[in-house]
């Protein structure tokens, strides 16, 4: 215990310190640049239900219920909101403490699979990260649902020690697609991890023949557990949620987050790909981790069936979490969060001694371990040279030539797949090799004040313009007053306002147009008018067009691109008296 104390201190230090990142300023502007991808009027969009609940005893108040797709996400705004109120920063609670549950998670996974270094290096890198900070003080789902993703993979970690975990980390996958469905490739990864185990167990033979060994009851357990966690989970899932909302439930995951979103041509697909890492800078701000990252997910194909099995969660985490970016959307920055943690945890597993690395007369694994690590070397060498060539444009999201950066980086990383294909031997001792610890910690020292640094310069620039706004809205309108429009979910949390939300083909859509009960619109006027609603504005201007004697009755400054931006209250019927049930207001 006493040797374990001096590491239990600095990862608690650590957690708060991040904690003091996440909470410092909670009602500030998230970043403005748009690689961060923070869309600040969605928060209130996805916490409409737990809000509704609050204010007026119901759930549903409107046709747009984002809890049939963000369940998990919707019941712990409700709570946060019951404890501490409906606004801005009681809404960002929930992420925020996702956000230091998720250090601790990892750190504690670290500890089972890597090592007290490795565990001390990752919670340090986690806490710290200003990607992953700024996504921990927003009340958006990527938080809760990337932390659900971390506990389910500690779990794992854990379970090889203590085979009950793995309820805990079958549980927690099932919770993670219930909180958004964009983790369905990770529930496939720890299917595929576990399921392979069992497999193992129950024919040896197959074992042998693609070079693994064969698992020692522990591993078998926990694959067991995992296998039954998951299985549980889900039924229960089915049984409480699925079934009885199934229309809705198909519609929210289905119809709106699959159908209506991306094209799936050939085409697409190679955009998507080619976007990775240079569609915006996401990757170029973590660039450090990135490169730390890649070296150990080679390490770990390298050497697939020798190295531990969280690693090689970790490994499927990246690899499986990509290739649904490319099916379904890697132009989104928001899809990147839940890849931080993976890429700290591999990272931070440079910092320790691992089972799996060998003496470089011993790194040969042959034609078929070279054969395998080639596709994987063109990735990582496609997304660290793409993420290194992107970084004079930081913050410039249009500024760059994309064809260039694509065209400089997909030949970079061919040539590197070539050095490694010629040199392999060398090249995978290397990788396999353990490195310095002198220089692991200088480049986590490096990735960490590079974090510092971004954070610092937010918080010297910060604003808090959107929160004012939605307290301006609250003083001009009374409690319960109808108000059309996407902005008005976004500039609901410091007022009593009643949001009627309205998107392309879902939500409040088909009844747009003739909702003479709402008297009020919010959306944007700068950039562009309706710039919530799409490149062009359309879906708003066309609600306007029907109420030409319309007029603007406030506009207030925000915060969205950098600026200038500006949002309007408009008056679809100047002039006309107030109306019950709080629909109207008191000329102007």
């Amino acid at each position: 215990m006493k040797q374990r104390f001096p590491i239990i201190l600095a990862i608690l230090l650590l957690i708060l310190a991040g904690g003091a990142l996440r909470a410092a300023w909670l009602t500030a502007d998230p970043p403005a640049t748009g690689t961060v991808g923070i869309v600040w009027h969605d928060e209130g969009a996805w916490v409409h239900n737990a809000r509704n609940r609050v204010l007026w005893g119901t759930w549903r108040t409107d046709a747009w219920n984002p809890m049939y797709v963000t369940p998990v996400f919707t019941g712990l705004e409700y709570v946060a909101f019951e404890a501490f109120g409906v606004g801005t920063w009681q809404a960002r609670t929930v992420s925020v403490g996702a956000g230091l549950v998720a250090v601790a998670a990892l750190a504690w996974g670290l500890l089972a699979c890597a090592g007290r270094r490795a565990a001390v290096v990752g919670a340090a890198l986690l806490a710290t990260n200003f990607f992953f900070v700024m996504w921990n003080r927003a009340a958006l789902a990527e938080s809760t649902m990337t932390t659900c993703l971390v506990v389910a993979w500690a779990a794992w970690a854990r379970a090889h020690r203590r085979p009950a975990w793995g309820l805990v980390a079958g549980a927690a996958t099932v919770l993670a697609f219930f909180t958004k469905a964009s983790a369905a490739f990770f529930v496939g990864a720890m299917g595929l991890e576990a399921g392979s185990l069992i497999a193992f167990g129950l024919w040896p033979g197959v074992a042998r023949v693609v070079g693994a060994r064969i698992p020692e009851r522990p591993a078998l357990a926990a694959a067991r557990w995992t296998l039954a966690g998951l299985a549980l989970a889900a039924l229960v899932a089915a049984a409480v949620f699925v079934v009885p909302h199934w229309t809705e439930f198909r519609f929210y995951n289905w119809q709106m987050s699959v159908t209506r979103k991306p094209e799936y041509t050939l085409a697409a697909l190679a955009n998507r790909a080619s976007w990775l890492p240079v569609v915006h800078d996401v990757f170029s701000r973590v660039w450090v981790v990135l490169a730390a990252a890649s070296v150990a997910l080679l390490a770990v194909v390298a050497r697939w069936w020798r190295a531990p099995s969280a690693m090689r969660l970790l490994a499927l985490w990246v690899l499986i979490g990509f290739a649904e970016l490319i099916v379904h959307d890697s132009g989104n920055e928001r899809r990147y969060v839940m890849f931080i943690p993976a890429l700290v945890a591999l990272a931070a597993s440079l910092a320790s001694f691992r089972p799996w690395a060998v003496p470089a007369g011993e790194a040969d694994e042959g034609r078929a371990g070279r054969l395998a690590a080639l596709p994987v070397v063109l990735l990582l060498g496609y997304l660290v040279w793409g993420a290194l060539v992107r970084l004079p444009d930081l913050d410039r999201i249009y500024a760059h030539d994309l064809q260039r950066t694509v065209r400089l980086a997909a030949a970079l990383a061919v040539i590197t797949a070539l050095v490694v294909w010629w040199r392999w031997r060398p090249v995978l001792a290397l990788v396999l090799g353990v490195p310095s610890r002198r220089v692991v910690v200088a480049l986590a020292a490096l990735a960490v004040l590079l974090d510092l640094g971004q954070f610092g310069v937010w918080a010297t620039r910060r604003t808090d313009l959107n929160y004012r706004a939605s307290i301006e809205v609250g003083r001009l309108l009374p409690a319960g007053t109808l108000v059309q429009g996407k902005l008005a979910n976004g500039l609901a949390l410091e007022n009593r306002i009643r949001p009627v939300f309205v998107g392309r083909g879902f939500g409040n859509y088909d009844d747009r147009l003739s909702r003479d009960d709402v008297r009020y619109v919010l959306t944007y006027v700068q950039p562009w008018l309706g710039y919530e609603s799409g490149t062009d504005g359309a879906l708003i201007q066309e609600i306007l067009d029907r109420y030409p004697d319309r007029r603007i009755v406030e506009t207030f400054p925000v915060d969205e691109t950098s600026g200038p931006d500006e949002a309007a209250l408009i008056d679809k019927f100047p002039g006309a008296p107030n109306r019950p049930g709080g629909s109207g207001r008191p000329n102007r």
